[in-house]
Formats: structure tokens, C-alpha cells, sequence
């Protein structure tokens, strides 16, 4: 049974998918949601901007939280800061990234699809897991530029505009000499949120990879190497949420935070 406090992190609410995985595998751990919503979306920002800006608002929420385990529920946060995130702070840390590797294993016609944010699909990272994993495959990568937002949008009430959509994810749908797509990665955590949506526009059907599953067995695995420890402060009780907005501006959200089951909001302020 464990009892370990995971600090849970993303730019926004995409992270949620991770975290019912992470409750659902880890029913007994202490939960803390953390949103860098007053930088959200990051897929918009420069690298060396975003870096900062996130070893900034982590050393922030560490201090608050005094997290046993943080999980990097964020493609683009994790390709590119986890390697300084775990240089920085010493508690572990399980990162996301995008599921190309079981994807080319699952692949029947050797054409597999990549959802992403612009930053995720620029990232060397993401090149070199499809050099490393898809090589033998035609891999089409593409960064939907609103598809994280749509997402967020939906949590908060708004219908999703199902022509966007299909917009948005038919570049990654392909036939070329008689093959087809047939497993499409979804390289954001937010996407998974969309899965109702993007049965009703796909092209045709196809197999969706959502990490979220394997993150939370991950993060149980390294958990087991972790000696758990009292809180040396006050922390946020289970089931919170921190904001790095003021509450003015999260406010049409924390509905939908406590929908999924982190009910006490608390603002950190940390403008961008």
C-alpha cells in the first residue's frame, strides 16, 4: 500500500488523463495537481524560455508540496527539461513521452501517426525515438496547433468544433500503396480527453495510444525504490490542485478540476 506523496505536473489539464491512471494503479497515494496555467499553452513557447520558465515555477511547487515522486505529465515539459529537472532536485522523476515505441510495435500495415504539439514535434527528442523504435516505419509527425486547447475547452463545458477537429488530426491519417494508418499516437496528454471526438471525425478507425496507463505502472515501479517519508512542512492535502494563475483567471476551471477529483484549488500567483 502506498502512502507516498506524487506531485503531478503539467501545463494544464492534460495531465488529468495521467493522474486518473496514476489514482486508478495507486488508490492509497497523496496527490497534489499542479498547472502552470499562466504559461499554458507551452507548445507555443521558445525552449530556452520554456526551461526556465519551468525549473522556476518546479522549484516553486517542490518547496510547496514536498513531493516524494513528481510525474512530468507533459510531452513537451518532458523532452525538453526532464534530463535538468533531474539535475536540479533531488526526488525522482517519471517523465512522458511520446508512446512511438509500442506504437511501431503494434503497427500491422507499417504506417503509424504522431499528434503532437508544434514544440513536442520539433524536439530532437521525438526525431531520434523514431530513428531509435520506428525506423522500418513511415511515421507521419505532425504538431496540431489547437488541439490542447480544444481539450481544455471541453473540461470546462464548450463543445468541441468536430470540423476543427477533423482538421486538425487528418494529416497523420495516410494511404499509400495499399496501406493505411492503423495506430495513431497521441503525443499530448491532453488528447486522450478528445477519445469521444475523435471516433466520431477519424477518417477511419484506427488504434489510439494513450500513455497514461503505462506512466502510472511506471511511476508504482520507481515508487518501490523510494523510501517514503513525513512531510518536513505543511503540505497541500490530498486532492489539490495548485494554480500558478491569481484565482480570477482559473476560475471558469476549477469545475472541471473537481470533476476530476482535485477539488482544493490553490494559486501560487506566478505570472508569466
Amino acid at each position: 500500500m502506498s502512502t507516498a506523496r506524487i506531485l503531478l505536473f503539467d501545463s494544464g489539464m492534460g495531465g488529468l488523463t495521467v493522474a486518473r491512471a496514476v489514482r486508478h494503479e495507486l488508490p492509497f497515494a497523496h496527490l497534489v495537481y499542479a498547472a502552470d496555467n499562466a504559461a499554458f499553452p507551452y507548445g507555443a513557447w521558445s525552449e530556452a524560455a520554456l526551461v526556465r520558465r519551468i525549473l522556476d515555477v518546479m522549484a516553486e511547487l517542490i518547496a510547496r508540496a514536498d513531493p516524494d515522486i513528481v510525474v512530468i505529465a507533459c510531452n513537451t515539459a518532458s523532452t525538453i527539461a526532464l534530463a535538468q529537472l533531474r539535475d536540479t532536485f533531488g526526488v525522482p522523476f517519471v517523465g512522458t513521452v511520446p508512446a512511438i515505441k509500442p506504437a511501431a510495435a503494434q503497427t500491422k500495415s507499417g504506417i503509424i501517426g504522431v499528434l503532437a504539439t508544434p514544440g513536442t514535434v520539433r524536439r530532437e527528442y521525438t526525431q531520434t525515438l523514431i530513428h531509435d523504435f520506428a525506423a522500418h516505419c513511415r511515421v507521419e509527425l505532425h504538431g496540431a496547433p489547437r488541439l490542447a486547447e480544444m481539450a481544455e475547452r471541453k473540461l470546462k463545458g464548450v463543445a468541441v468544433d468536430l470540423a476543427a477537429l477533423k482538421d486538425e488530426i487528418t494529416p497523420v491519417f495516410v494511404e499509400a500503396g495499399g496501406r493505411r494508418t492503423d495506430v495513431v499516437v497521441l503525443g499530448c496528454t491532453h488528447y486522450p480527453l478528445l477519445t469521444d471526438e475523435l471516433a466520431k471525425v477519424e477518417p477511419w478507425v484506427v488504434r489510439y495510444i494513450d500513455p497514461a496507463p503505462a506512466i502510472a505502472r511506471r511511476v508504482a515501479d520507481v515508487l518501490g525504490s523510494v523510501v517514503t517519508r513525513p512531510p518536513g512542512r505543511e503540505v497541500p492535502p490530498h486532492n489539490s490542485v495548485l494554480l500558478t494563475s491569481r484565482q480570477p483567471e482559473a476560475e471558469d476551471a476549477l469545475p472541471a478540476y473537481a470533476k476530476m477529483g482535485f477539488h482544493l484549488p490553490e494559486f501560487l500567483g506566478m505570472a508569466v
